[in-house]
Parts: structure tokens; sequence; C-alpha cells
């Protein structure tokens, strides 16, 4: 090694000390209700190096000041969340719930209602499995029930799964849960350069609208009211108070008589008492005076 030539220093790991672990922390709850604890704290700072590294910071300190000014809460905050925000879903996951679905919920519904339309809500919809999902279930069922009407929202906080929902191509294996039935009819399978790789059909994309919304928002413009909402494995996230708050937004936005579909290890006893239960980690809302 010549004389000149000098061994390049390596820059030291970014270290996130307890007080600003627990400013950000406050700052993560209060725009998205993620409830952080403090054994949460060396996940928060891997999550956040890479936005730090992006930025040319070396201290998370000056990350919180910048994402929380105007300026970053315009241009970082959504990238701040995607990081900080866990995904993750299957197709068919919980599958009773798609059986109670298109056996008990969706007929209920359309006695009540009478026209046809059917609108689903799938809240927290991750890369997309869940609305999808919903949609094969609801086009197949639509083949015996002519007049069904279905339109399926789905919406997450976090946009880089959103843009993943609506490209709508997986790699093979997570889509054999899929029936294969269903697969047949709704799955094309990738060739050439996209070979281990499916995209969900054009008809099923085409009845899912794919938006971002913050399930801390404090009204959920949708554009009409639900039949059917999907809120599955979220508000294990949140603490009560939040809990509270979301499901009473929630049942604002529903119809009637209508559906709440929460995860198995979910409940909402001591949470919302207007809601009926009426199967596993299924609900009804009140039904019109």
């Amino acid at each position: 090694m010549g004389a000149q030539e000098q061994l390049p220093v390596a820059r030291p790991g970014l270290v996130m000390t307890r007080a600003e672990f627990d400013g950000l922390a406050a700052f993560i709850y209060q725009e998205c209700g993620v409830k952080l604890s403090p054994g949460k704290q060396s996940m928060l700072a891997s999550r956040l190096t890479r936005r730090l590294r992006a930025l040319g910071m070396d201290c998370f300190g000056d990350y919180h000041a910048y994402v929380s000014s105007p300026e970053g809460r315009r241009v970082e905050l959504a990238r701040m969340i995607d990081e900080v925000t866990t995904n993750k879903t299957d197709f068919f996951r919980e599958p009773a719930h798609f059986d109670f679905l298109t056996k008990t919920a969706v007929p209920a519904v359309l006695r009540l209602g009478g026209s046809g339309e059917l609108a689903v809500w799938s809240a927290a919809c991750s890369t997309g499995e869940e609305p999808y999902t919903i949609a094969m279930v609801l086009a197949e069922l639509r083949e015996g029930r002519r007049g069904l009407r279905p339109s399926i929202l789905a919406s997450d906080i976090n946009e880089t799964v959103l843009g993943k929902a609506v490209q709508a191509i997986y790699p093979a294996e997570l889509a054999r849960p899929i029936p294969n039935p269903l697969r047949r009819k709704f799955v094309m399978e990738g060739k050439g350069s996209q070979a281990g790789y499916v995209r969900i059909a054009p008809e099923i994309r085409r009845m899912v609208t794919f938006r971002r919304l913050n399930l801390m928002d404090q009204e959920y413009h949708l554009g009409r009211s639900m039949h059917i909402v999907f809120c599955r494995n979220v508000i294990i996230y949140f603490d009560r108070e939040t809990q509270v708050e979301l499901f009473r937004r929630i049942l604002g936005v529903m119809r009637p008589g209508g559906y709440l579909f929460i995860g198995h290890t979910e409940s909402l006893t001591g949470i919302n008492d207007d809601f009926q239960r009426v199967g596993p980690a299924v609900y009804q809302a009140p039904s019109a005076a």
C-alpha cells in the first residue's frame, strides 16, 4: 500500500437515545395510532436508519425535527410511515370469513337493500391479497346471483404497499392458498421473464379501487356508506383509546345491519357495544330503527 493511500473510514452506526425514541414514538402514535413500547426501540432505529442515510442525517433527533416540520410532513411523513408500519397478509387468510361473507352476510344485505348494490371496504389492505380475495369470491357469487353489483374500496396508510397492490403481481407461491377453481379463472401465470410470478386477472382488478387512507383521520370520506367492512388484524397495534375511536368511526360509515369482520385474535368486547357478535370475529351493525 502506497504512502498516499488511506483506508476508507467506516461510518459509525446510528444510535437512537431513549429520549429520541420517546419523541418519535409519540409522533408516530399521533400520526397513525401505532403504539410502540420501549421494547421496539431497536426495531424503530433499524427501520428509520435507511431514511436518515437517504437524507444525509446522523441524528434521530434531527430526523424527528424534520419529519414534524411543514416541509417534512409534506415530503417525508409518508415515507416514514411506510418504514414503520408492518404489513402481513395472505390470500384467503382466515378462510371461514369468506364462507360467512358469501353464505350469510351478502344474502342478508341483499334482503335489506334489494337493489343488488354491495359496497365493501377492505381497511388496511396492505399489498392487496385481502381485497382481491373478496373480489374473487364475489365474482364467483355474482355468476349465480344476477343483479349483484359489488364494488370494493381498499385502503392503506402505506403508499409503497398500495403501489404493489395496484400492480397485482405476486410470487406464485403466495397464490397457493387460492382454491384451484378460482385460481384457474382469476389468476394469470407468468411466462418467460415473468415465470414464477402470477397476476390477478383484469376483471378482478377492475372490481377494486385502491386509495391511501389513514385510519386516524377524524372522518373517512369514502363516498358512500358500506355494507361490509373488513378491518382485520389491525387493532392489535392500537391502544384501547384508539381502538374505541376507530370503531366509532367505522360504525359511522356503515349501512344499518352491515357486517364487520375483524381478526380471529381480536374482539370488540369493551371497545364497542353497538356491534352485535354474529360469528367468530364477525359483527353486525345495528339495524335502522
